[in-house]
């Protein structure tokens, strides 16, 4: 998971540098006013969206591979501790009926 991270973040700081190389040599308006700096986050992440999607598929892939199996193990030792539990209920309310 840490490594689909880094790498959509590389994504995004690629893009943020070709996007503010363009708006710096002009090729790409300024933005309006002030908003320069947030016209090339917003550019850059509109520009890296798409091409993260495409480009890291086989990597989210594994990464979602990696919480599902996380999550299957979550369930399964949630049911081990109820189960646990359930038993320990189950000999307290024996030994209180044979008392």
């Amino acid at each position: 998971m840490l490594r689909y991270t880094l790498m959509r973040l590389g994504i995004f700081v690629a893009c943020l540098v070709v996007v503010w190389g363009l708006v710096y040599s002009g090729i790409v308006p300024r933005g309006l006013g002030g908003s320069n700096g947030m016209w090339v986050v917003l550019l850059a992440l509109v520009i890296s969206a798409p091409i993260s999607f495409v480009v890291l598929r086989g990597e989210r892939d594994r990464a979602s591979a990696q919480v599902v199996e996380r999550v299957e193990r979550a369930k399964a030792n949630f049911e081990a501790n109820r189960s646990q539990e359930d038993a320990a209920v189950d000999e307290a309310a024996r030994t209180r009926s044979a008392s």
